[in-house]
C-alpha cells in the first residue's frame, strides 16, 4: 500500500461513525440490555423537554417531537461520540423565534436547511478541531443570555397572561408583558410553583428519577381531576397527531435566501459548538474520545433531515447526554432507542398530551435556564481581566437585548482583538545586542546600552521578539525613523520570532524596499523555519545585495563588517 494511500485510509477513518466501530469490536446481549434501559430513560426526560422546547421557539409540541425522533436517531447513528443524545436544545429558543416571527415557518426550514450543509462542509474541512479555541467570556455570556431570553419567553405561560403572541424584540416583549400584568391567572402561577418544587425536590431527594416528567404529568392528574381552567397543549395547538413523521415540505422563500444567512450561520455555530462540548463532557464521564468532524457531518445530516420531517434545529444535548451515561448508556444503539421510545410514546400518548398545562411545561424551561445560566461560571469570569470581563457583558448583553446573530459576532471580533492586542504587546523590538551571548532568551544575555558602541561604523540592530503577524506588522515601519540617517548595514535579529504571517511577510519586504531606496542592505539573522518557510515561499529570497541571510548573530556581524568595509573606497 502507498504512502498517499494509507494517509487517505487514515483520513477517511474521521468520518466512521462510532456505532460502526463498536459494532466491529463486538456488540452483545448485555450491551443491548444496558442501551435499552438507558434509552427509555432518557426518552421518558426527553418527552415533556421537546414539547416545552418546540413550544418556547414559537411552534407546535409536535415539531419537537420530530426533531427528537429523527434528528435523535441520526446524530447516534451517524456521530463521532458513542453516548451523544441529539435534539432540539433550548439554546436555539431565542434565534428559531425571531425567525418564525419574522419569516414563517418556511424560512426556518430554509435557515435548518442552509445551516445543515454548514455544519457538513466544516466536517469535511475539519473545522472541528477549531471549536476548542472558542472563547471562555463569549460561550459563557451568550449561553447567559439565552438563559435569560428563555425565562422572558415563558413569563406568558408561567402566569397565564391573556394577551396576544408574544412578541420577539426584547423592548417590546417587556412593553407587552407590563401591559397585560395585571391579567394574570392564578391557577397558572400556582401550577408553574407546583411544577418547579416538585422538579427541585426530586433532584435533591431522588435524583435519578425523571422529574420533569414527573411533574408534568402529576400536575396534567390534579388539573384534570379538580376541573381547574386554564390553557393547556389541547386549547392553544390542538391534539398531538398520531402519525409517523413524514417528508412535508411548506413554503420555503427562497428569495430571502440572503436575508435568512446570518441566522442560518448562528444555528450551524451553536449546533456546532453544542454538540461538541458535549461530546468532550461525555467524554469525560465514559473515558472515551469522539470524532469531532464526524460529529459535525452527523448533526448536519441530522438537521438537514430535520427540516425535511418538519422539525426544528438539533444538537448534542448536554443534559440528555448526561442522563444517557448515568443510566447506563454504553453505544449509539442507546440514542437510537431513546428515539424508537419517543416515537411509541407520540404515538400512545397523543390522545392525553393534550391535557398538558402550558404553566407546567413553561416551568419545566424555567428550570432548564438556571441551569443554562451557569452562575457561577459567570461570576468567575468577572473576576478575570478587564478584557474578558467586557466580552463576556457585550456578549450577554447583546444577547438579552438584541439579536444572538450579532451578540457572537461582536463577542467574537471584541475577543479576537483584545488577544491581538495582547499579543503585539508582547512582540518587542529592542536595539541592544550582545556580543557575547548568541540569542538567548535569558534576561542576562541583552547588553547593556552602552555595548552599541562596539558597533562597526554605519550598523544598526534590531531583534525583535514574539510572533511577527499583522497586528505588530506595522511597527517594523517605524524602525527606521529612528535612526538619525540611514545606515549602511541593518541586521534584523529575528531567532525570537516563532512564527510568522502574511502581513508579516509583507512588512519585512516593504522594510527591504525601503532600505533599499536608501542605500542600506538588510541582513536577517537566526531566521526559524517557519519563518523561512513564508518567507520563501513568498518571494523573499536574499540576493546578496539588498538582502543575505545569516545563520546566526555573529555571522550576521561579519557580513555587516564586509559589507561595511567594501563600502569605505567607495565613499573615499
Amino acid at each position: 500500500m502507498t504512502e498517499a494511500s494509507v494517509k487517505t485510509s487514515s483520513a477517511w477513518q474521521l468520518y466512521v461513525p462510532k456505532l460502526v466501530t463498536l459494532l466491529r469490536q463486538g456488540y452483545g446481549f448485555k450491551d443491548f440490555r444496558s442501551d435499552l434501559v438507558a434509552g427509555l430513560t432518557v426518552a421518558i426526560v426527553a418527552l415533556p423537554l421537546a414539547m416545552a422546547l418546540a413550544i418556547a421557539s414559537g411552534t407546535t409540541p409536535e415539531r419537537g417531537l420530530y426533531t427528537a425522533i429523527v434528528a435523535g436517531f441520526l446524530v447516534s447513528a451517524l456521530g463521532g461520540s458513542r453516548v451523544q443524545i441529539g435534539g432540539p436544545t433550548a439554546a436555539f429558543i431565542p434565534v428559531v423565534f425571531t425567525v418564525i416571527e419574522r419569516f414563517g415557518y418556511g424560512g426556518l426550514i430554509l435557515c435548518t436547511l442552509l445551516a445543515g450543509v454548514m455544519l457538513i462542509a466544516a466536517g469535511i474541512l475539519r473545522v472541528g478541531a477549531l471549536m476548542k479555541f472558542m472563547p471562555q467570556p463569549v460561550i459563557t455570556g451568550f449561553t447567559a443570555g439565552i438563559a435569560v431570553s428563555i425565562f422572558l419567553s415563558q413569563v406568558k405561560d408561567l402566569l397565564g397572561l391573556r394577551m396576544g403572541a408574544v412578541p420577539a424584540e426584547f423592548f417590546s416583549r417587556l412593553g407587552a408583558y407590563a401591559e397585560h400584568l395585571g391579567d394574570f391567572n392564578t391557577w397558572s402561577v400556582c401550577a408553574a410553583l407546583a411544577s418547579v418544587v416538585i422538579i427541585v425536590l426530586l433532584r435533591r431527594w431522588r435524583p435519578g428519577w425523571p422529574g420533569f416528567l414527573i411533574a408534568v404529568g402529576a400536575i396534567t392528574l390534579v388539573c384534570v381531576a379538580l376541573g381547574i381552567h386554564m390553557e393547556t397543549i389541547g386549547s392553544r395547538f390542538g391534539s398531538i397527531p398520531m402519525e409517523l413523521p413524514h417528508l412535508a415540505l411548506p413554503h420555503i422563500p427562497l428569495e430571502r435566501t440572503r436575508e435568512l444567512f446570518p441566522s442560518s450561520f448562528t444555528i450551524a455555530f451553536l449546533a456546532g459548538v453544542e454538540s461538541l462540548l458535549s461530546a468532550v463532557v461525555a467524554d469525560g464521564m465514559i473515558g472515551g474520545r469522539h470524532r469531532s468532524n464526524c460529529e459535525l457531518v452527523a448533526q448536519g445530516t441530522a438537521n438537514i433531515a430535520s427540516a425535511l420531517f418538519g422539525g426544528l434545529p438539533a444538537t448534542g444535548a448536554l443534559a440528555r447526554t448526561a442522563t444517557n451515561v448515568r443510566a447506563g448508556g454504553r453505544s449509539p444503539v442507546a440514542g437510537m432507542l431513546h428515539a424508537v421510545f419517543l416515537l411509541i410514546f407520540m404515538l400512545a400518548l397523543g390522545p392525553w398530551l393534550k391535557y398538558v398545562p402550558l404553566a407546567a411545561l413553561a416551568a419545566v424551561l424555567l428550570i432548564v435556564a438556571w441551569n443554562m445560566a451557569e452562575i457561577e461560571s459567570f461570576r468567575h469570569l468577572l473576576r478575570g481581566p478587564m478584557g474578558d470581563r467586557a466580552v463576556l457583558l457585550l456578549t450577554f448583553t447583546l444577547t438579552v437585548m438584541f439579536d444572538l446573530t450579532i451578540a457572537i459576532e461582536v463577542g467574537l471580533v471584541l475577543a479576537a482583538f483584545l488577544f491581538m492586542h495582547s499579543m503585539a504587546e508582547m512582540v518587542s523590538l529592542k536595539s541592544d545586542v550582545s556580543f557575547r551571548e548568541e540569542d538567548e532568551d535569558a534576561p542576562d544575555s541583552l547588553a547593556a546600552p552602552d555595548q552599541r558602541a562596539e558597533l562597526p561604523p554605519g550598523v544598526e540592530v534590531f531583534q525583535v521578539s514574539g510572533p511577527l503577524f499583522f497586528a505588530v506588522a506595522n511597527r517594523l515601519d517605524e524602525v527606521l525613523d529612528l535612526f538619525p540617517k540611514p545606515p549602511q548595514v541593518f541586521i534584523l535579529r529575528l531567532r525570537q520570532v516563532p512564527l510568522i504571517d502574511a502581513s508579516g511577510a509583507g512588512a519585512l519586504r516593504q522594510l527591504i524596499a525601503r532600505c533599499a531606496r536608501a542605500g542600506t542592505r538588510v541582513i536577517f539573522s537566526g531566521l526559524r523555519p517557519q519563518p523561512l518557510e513564508i518567507l520563501t515561499r513568498m518571494g523573499t529570497r536574499p540576493d546578496g545585495q539588498r538582502l543575505q541571510f545569516a545563520a546566526d548573530f555573529h555571522e550576521a556581524l561579519t557580513l555587516a563588517l564586509a559589507a561595511s568595509d567594501s563600502a569605505e573606497p567607495s565613499r573615499r
